[in-house]
Parts: structure tokens; C-alpha cells; sequence
């Protein structure tokens, strides 16, 4: 079937209802638009599903919710009655028909007799993931498309370890959403009958407490807040987005006094109106926050993004004026904070580590050296990091310390298996207080750090390439690197190409091969002969094409100078594709 008769089944067929087919009418002589929305279905990845909200097989709506749904809940079914009756545990953040879609899931769930268990309204993606373990849950749900723009909207999937699905039961859960052949196939009950049936629940206030108390057992230095709490001042921005409630009440309770909140962009708002794009690592969305900071004279900067599993700081430089910290920075400067805390006050296990993706900074190796900590990278995205906790728990080889990935995304503790930007923001403004109390700046905090461990540089370079011409696009780039093995960048030779799609790593220069455990993935990586290295691959969760850029200098300057050639290195070499 083709997507124009894909779509005038949608406008024919009695499952859909009348407010569905009136959006598809206006577009009847847009064929552009009815091929964009019907030429494939919505695809159910790895993490589940995230696309634009509308009518349409490849849009976000009740219906491809539904239908992804029935395929989880058979999964769950065919694990057995256990793992029914555990049920499931569902989440959503601010972005249109966000609770719309949570609470479809919610009643999908329960005509196939699984006990949903609902968050009462928005809640960050962490809340999620450390509900389904608090819970004993089977399976969560949380619907949010995280920092995308407002058009978008998700669904992610998440395992009764709290983690998202792993690999192989990812593709098993792919397998049965894609059996869901038709619309009409998909079971859904009445609110009110799911209710009555103890089938659908709202979950109650006393699983905020408890992953409340989790957060802040994390921290290090809390007297030293409590000290510090008249006079060290906060700024925050929730952008918009879930953060809000639960950020702002850590903070508090772990006693900090002044916490000052963007008023602007305080309530939730599906629109991000005063971003638009929601997104932490564009330092456009700390505008109104540096306004405010200015006028109270704040020590610290934090903001996170609508479903509150990423975090930006933004510090006072030694001019005194605000500067927006990249996600590798305040890794880094997180990590130096965990470690060095917990070695002074004997709690460093022996057995610790430290995990990273493998576009993370590399400052991170020589700092895990130093405490005698195993570092442990991984592919992009934190449901790898999950994966390894997940994994040191079950074997007791390594504890986890610190995990995080450069897109602005940490966890500290295990009760959680995701992201979380909460106790994030509470560890940052803890550590801001922590260099306060010496007399320094986090700015000079991280002047130390690079004096210490050496002036590692990383740069990021996204190209946006939409619709169906966009995927052919970047296939076609990913190709001709792939098949076209680069030598050299900026004049600087390379020395391994690593391809995690073929599992083809060599060493260009001697010809010697390497093994890799990482699953398979569409990324392709070069590590350069100064010890550089540049990634490449597309996103997961945008219509976009990623590179990667790190490298270490001798000084900041050259450190900057060296991202700068690689970037303009890597520019010509698509202009030429």
C-alpha cells in the first residue's frame, strides 16, 4: 500500500475519529505533506518512538501511541503472569498531548490486563525510570521528546531494572509492535471501568519523597551547604519543562536559601515560547536566566530541559561575566568534585568506576588514573550506562561511581538508570559552593582542573537535514565516509578508523586490527596521530548528522585553534561529497 492510499484509508476507516480525518481533509492537495506523513510508519526503535505530533502513520498521535503500546503490552503478556501483574509505570512531561499520550498507554495497558500505575501530571524522565524499580514494576513508559523542538513528541520504553530496554529485548518489543498490523487491533478500556477494575492508578506523593531522599543522599559536602546557605545564591531556569517542582524542592531541603527562578519560563508551557528550541546546550535558553543572575548577583547558573534528565550550568568567568559551561566541562568538572570528595572522606571504593561515551571527553582517562578508578566507555546514549550498572550490581566486579555523556546528561547513585538532571543540579550547586568556600570561582574550578590534567578541548557540529530527501542525505554522507576511509584531517594523520557498524577497526598506519564488544551501531569514529579524534553519526532521536571534535593542547588557545581546523577540515571534505 502506498501513502496515498495510506491515507484515504485514514479518512475512510471508522477507527479514526472525526477530528483525525478533518486535519487530514485540510491537507488534500498537499501532496508533499500527505507523502511526508505516509510514506512510512512511525518507527518503534531501540528507545521507542519520537517523531512530530499529527495525523498520519509516521506522526505522533493516539493511534501509533496505541499501537505501540498493544505491541509492549503483548510483550509483557508473553512474559508471563508475573510480569502482568507487576504491571507498568508511565510518565510525562509538558509538550503537547504529552498526558494525552501517557494516558492512552495507561488504557491500552489496562484492556490487556496490566496494572498501569500513572503519575498524577508531569514528572522528569529520572522520576520514571526510579518509579519502575521503587515500584517493582515490569516495564515503564515515559512520553517526552526531551530538547527537541515543540512540534515533537516521544515515547520511551524502560525494564523492570529501571534502565532502558537493552538489546536483544529491544528487538523483541520492535517485533511485536510491528505484528500490530492494524489500528483496529488495538484493545483499549474506558477510564472510568479501568479505574473501577484497579487497572489504572494514580501514583501517590509518597514516591516523590523517596526519590527525593535518594537525590540527596548523593551529596558530599551537605553541612558545608547549610554553612554556606545565606550566602551563596542560585539562579534556575526550568525551561519551561518537569523540572520545576522536584529541582527546586531538593535544592531547598538540602538547604539552599537563595534560589531564584526564572519567572519567564517558570510554568510549563508545550511551546517553549521564550526558547522555542528547549535545549540546554544552546546557550540562547540561558538569555533571561543571565538577566537575572546579573541582578542578583547569583554564584551559580542551572537550567534543565523539559523532561529534567540534562542540565547547563553557566559560571561567572575571571572577568566576571556569565559563560555558559559545555556538558563535557561540567562532566569533568562534576567527576574531579565525586572523586575527590568521596577519596578525602576513605568512601572511593577500590573497585570503583566511572563510565563515559565514547564522545565524552577523554580528561576523563587521566583523572580516573589519578584515583585509581576503571573508566569505561560506551556507545551514545545513557541506556549503555544503565546497561553497565546493571551489569557491575549483578557480577559485584566494579561499583559505580559517576556516569556521564557530553550532551549535558549525569546520574550520581544507582537509583535511577537514567539521566537525572535533579540531582545534577544539586551536585552542581553544591560543588559551586564547595570552590566558594576556598575563595574560587567554578570557573577557576575548572582552570585547576585543565592545569592538572592537561587542556582537553571538545567541539560539536550538528547538520539538520529534514524529511525523506534529509534521511537520504545523511545516508549518503555516513557512505561515502564509510567507503571512502579518510587519511588525514587538517593535516594530521589517522591513525585508527573505527567503524561500529562493520566492526572494522584498524590502525591505518601498521594495518593491525582490534576486537570490540560494543553492539553494533552506526558510528564511525578516527583517532588521530596527536590524539585527537573526530566521530561521526547520526542522532537517534533528531533529523540530524552529528561530528564530534576532541582534541588536547597546550594551552586553551591552542586547544581552541586545533577544534577549529579539525571543524574546517571536516566542512571540506562534505562540501566535497
Amino acid at each position: 500500500m502506498d501513502y496515498k492510499q495510506k491515507y484515504e484509508q485514514w479518512l475512510k476507516d471508522d477507527c479514526f475519529d472525526a477530528d483525525t480525518k478533518k486535519e487530514l481533509e485540510a491537507i488534500a492537495d498537499n501532496d508533499k505533506e500527505i507523502k511526508e506523513r505516509f510514506y512510512k510508519d512511525l518507527e518503534f526503535g531501540t528507545g521507542g518512538l519520537r517523531g512530530i505530533i499529527g495525523a498520519g502513520t509516521n506522526r505522533m498521535n493516539i493511534y501509533t501511541v496505541g499501537k505501540a503500546s498493544q505491541g509492549l503490552a503483548n510483550y509483557i503478556l508473553a512474559q508471563g503472569e508475573e510480569a502482568k501483574k507487576m504491571g507498568i509505570a508511565i510518565a510525562f512531561d509538558s509538550r503537547n498531548m504529552s498526558a494525552e499520550f501517557a494516558q492512552t498507554t495507561g488504557l491500552v495497558m489496562a484492556a490487556n490486563g496490566i496494572c498501569a500505575y500513572i503519575y498524577p501530571s508531569l514528572r522528569p524522565t529520572p522520576m520514571l525510570s526510579f518509579a519502575v524499580r521503587h515500584l517493582g514494576c515490569t516495564a515503564g513508559v515515559v512520553v517526552t521528546a526531551s530538547h527537541n523542538p515543540p512540534e515533537y513528541n516521544g515515547y520511551k520504553v524502560y525494564w523492570a531494572d529501571g534502565g532502558q530496554v537493552p538489546f536483544p529485548r529491544d528487538e523483541q518489543i520492535i517485533a511485536e509492535v510491528n505484528k500490530v498490523e492494524h489500528y483496529s487491533d488495538i484493545k483499549k478500556m474506558d477510564l472510568e471501568e479501568a479505574k473501577a477494575k484497579g487497572l489504572y492508578n494514580i501514583i501517590d506523593s509518597s514516591v516523590d519523597d523517596a526519590f527525593i531522599e535518594n537525590v540527596k543522599a548523593q551529596s558530599l559536602n551537605s553541612d558545608l551547604v547549610k554553612r554556606l546557605g545565606e550566602d551563596f545564591k542560585v539562579v534556575y531556569t526550568p525551561i519551561h519543562g518537569s523540572g520545576n517542582i522536584p529541582v527546586r524542592r531538593a535544592l531547598k531541603e538540602a538547604g539552599f536559601k537563595n534560589v531564584y527562578v526564572v519567572k519567564e519560563q517558570e510554568m510549563p508551557d508545550p511551546m517553549f515560547t521564550t526558547v522555542g528550541y528547549p535545549n540546554p546546550e544552546d546557550p540562547k535558553v540561558f538569555a533571561l536566566a543571565i538577566e537575572l543572575a546579573k541582578e542578583k548577583n547569583a554564584d551559580i547558573i542551572v537550567g534543565t530541559d523539559p523532561d529534567c534528565d540534562r542540565v547547563g550550568a553557566v559560571v561567572k568567568d575571571n572577568k566576571g561575566e556569565y559563560v555558559v559551561l559545555t556538558g563535557n566541562m561540567t562532566g569533568a568538572l562534576l567527576t574531579e568534585y565525586i572523586l575527590s570528595q568521596r577519596k578525602a572522606q576513605g568512601i572511593l571504593p577500590k573497585n570503583g568506576a566511572v563510565i563515559k561515551t565514547i564522545v565524552t571527553t577523554e580528561m576523563i582517562r587521566p583523572m580516573c588514573e589519578e584515583y585509581g578508578m576503571k573508566l569505561y566507555d560506551v556507545l551514545t546514549g545513557f541506556k549503555y550506562i544503565g546497561e553497565k550498572i546493571k551489569e557491575f550490581e549483578e557480577t559485584g566486579n566494579y561499583e559505580y561511581v559517576f556516569g556521564f555523556e557530553e550532551s549535558y546528561g549525569c546520574l550520581a547513585g544507582t537509583y535511577a538508570r537514567d539521566k537525572d538532571a535533579v540531582v545534577a543540579t544539586l551536585l552542581i550547586c553544591e560543588m559551586a559552593a564547595y570552590y566558594k568556600s576556598k575563595g574560587m570561582t567554578l570557573y577557576e574550578g575548572l582552570l585547576e582542573i585543565y592545569h592538572k590534567y592537561g587542556f582537553y578541548k571538545e567541539g560539536i557540529k550538528s547538520l539538520t537535514l529534514k524529511g525523506i530527501e534529509g534521511i537520504e542525505k545523511i545516508q549518503q554522507i555516513m557512505s561515502a565516509f564509510r567507503n571512502n576511509t579518510p587519511t588525514e584531517f587538517a593535516g594530521v594523520a589517522v591513525t585508527w578508523a573505527r567503524d561500529y557498524k562493520t566492526k572494522t577497526f584498524k590502525n591505518l598506519k601498521t594495518g593491525q586490527t582490534q576486537e570490540d564488544t560494543l553492539p553494533v551501531s552506526d558510528v564511525l569514529h578516527y583517532t588521530l596521530e596527536d590524539g585527537a579524534w573526530i566521530c561521526v553519526r547520526p542522532s537517534g532521536t533528531e533529523p540530524k548528522l552529528k561530528f564530534y571534535y576532541g582534541v588536547k593542547g597546550s594551552s586553551i588557545e591552542d586547544a581552541d585553534a586545533k577544534i577549529a581546523a579539525l571543524i574546517k577540515a571536516v566542512d571540506e571534505k562534505l562540501a566535497a561529497i
